[in-house]
């Protein structure tokens, strides 16, 4: 108990540092703490409510999955012989996948938070703006992606088209046209939506450090309006 509330009370003391005296004249380690768990919580949440959903993937144009490469280029000579609604149905299967594996992350995602380190701590105060994506991106993408990877896997199977993606994709990766991670639909659907997750993580971050205040949240507002 005492370690952990050293832990507390000393771990963000170098980003004060870092931070300067009118930043730190404006809130204590205490509080530049329970600030930054209040951005990570927030853009975690506000990512899985955001994707999590139907249309989170498909209706929205910065994270929505195409066909890799190549394979959107055959694509459009399926479309030109008469074959849109199956090469539409498979994009949609594949976002619709994505969508229903997002709300898996919201545990893991507090977990991370829960978990932040000191080192952690002084980099996501003192980095650039997207250090509270980095920080989920390597706390989180391996158990996340072992964690999708199933629920996409039962979204794709229901589509009979999705085994002809595999065996094309195997094909195409083998002459350097796909890229071996995207020659599986049901990886390349999963890392995917991890793309996505943690892009718009790193949107949500963008706008708590442009705007603390329009966040609405008072330590929020403290401690990143104190930086800028």
């Amino acid at each position: 108990m005492r370690r952990r509330q050293f832990q507390r009370s000393m771990f963000l003391l170098p980003a004060l540092a870092l931070a300067g005296p009118a930043a730190r004249a404006q809130f204590t380690e205490t509080d530049a703490a329970a600030g930054i768990r209040a951005a990570l919580e927030r853009g975690a949440q506000v990512a899985v409510d955001l994707l999590g959903r139907n249309d989170g993937f498909l209706g929205n144009p910065k994270v929505r999955i195409p066909l890799p490469g190549v394979l959107e280029d055959a694509a459009k000579l399926l479309r030109a012989t008469g074959q849109q609604r199956r090469v539409d149905e498979l994009v949609t299967t594949m976002n619709r996948a994505a969508e229903a594996a997002v709300p898996q992350a919201r545990s893991l995602l507090v977990a991370a938070v829960k978990s932040m380190s000191v080192d952690d701590g002084r980099r996501i105060l003192s980095g650039g703006d997207d250090s509270v994506t980095r920080f989920f991106a390597e706390k989180t993408r391996e158990p996340l992606s072992e964690r999708f990877l199933p629920i996409v896997t039962q979204q794709t199977e229901r589509l009979a088209l999705a085994d002809k993606y595999n065996a094309v994709a195997g094909k195409a990766a083998g002459f350097g046209l796909v890229r071996k991670q995207d020659a599986n639909l049901q990886q390349y659907v999963t890392g995917k939506a991890l793309d996505g997750l943690y892009l718009v993580i790193g949107e949500e971050e963008k706008k708590i450090r442009a705007d603390p205040v329009g966040t609405g949240s008072a330590i929020l507002k403290k401690v990143f309006g104190g930086l800028r």
